[in-house]
């Protein structure tokens, strides 16, 4: 079934209750609609198509396991599952041991920062991610892009840029408050 084949659509209280019910209809609603998303977020962190894939399906079996670990005081579902998608993919990466200069490859080509604007993957910018990234300062998103998009550390990202440790995470936190800021008006 495709997303334009659904004759009824779900609040996010009846997707989650279905998830926990285990509720087979509810999951092929939640992979149609969110998969495009969760993949995009994937892709930006391997910086590969087809190991996406493979990641996208771990992703959801995680997501149909785990659905009783969600707390909706947390945050909300599609942010848990973005987050199991990225700390997914994160995990990949390290398991590969992939050295800091592979999974920074070039941050040019994933990221533009031309006119102080950040340009991201047309996969996640449906999201809006990429609107909201612009009102944070170029330093900040460069630094989002590495802690949340690449699976940079903070150590790792005092050694790429050259500054020390307690300012990546007086500038990273204070980019996380302003994104928090941004996204709550």
């Amino acid at each position: 079934m495709s997303v334009l084949e659904y004759p009824v659509t779900y609040t996010e209280a009846e997707l989650i209750d279905g998830l926990r019910a285990r509720d087979q209809k509810v999951f092929a609603y939640l992979y149609d609609h969110y998969s495009p998303a969760l993949f995009g977020v994937i892709v930006k962190v391997l910086n590969d198509n087809h190991s996406a894939g493979d990641v996208l399906q771990d992703v959801f079996m995680k997501i149909w396991r785990h659905a009783d670990q969600y707390r909706n005081d947390k945050g909300r579902l599609f942010t848990w599952m973005l987050n199991i998608a990225r700390n997914t993919a994160i995990d990949i990466l390290r398991s590969k041991a992939w050295k800091l200069g592979q999974k920074i490859q070039n941050i040019s080509e994933d990221v533009r920062l031309n006119d102080g604007k950040l340009a991201v993957y047309q996969s996640v910018d449906h999201l809006g991610f990429s609107k909201v990234l612009e009102k944070l300062t170029k330093e900040q998103r460069v630094l989002i892009d590495l802690a949340y998009y690449k699976g940079c550390t903070q150590e790792e990202i005092s050694r790429l840029l050259g500054i020390p440790l307690g300012t990546v995470k007086t500038r990273l936190r204070n980019a996380i408050i302003q994104l928090r800021n941004i996204l709550n008006k």
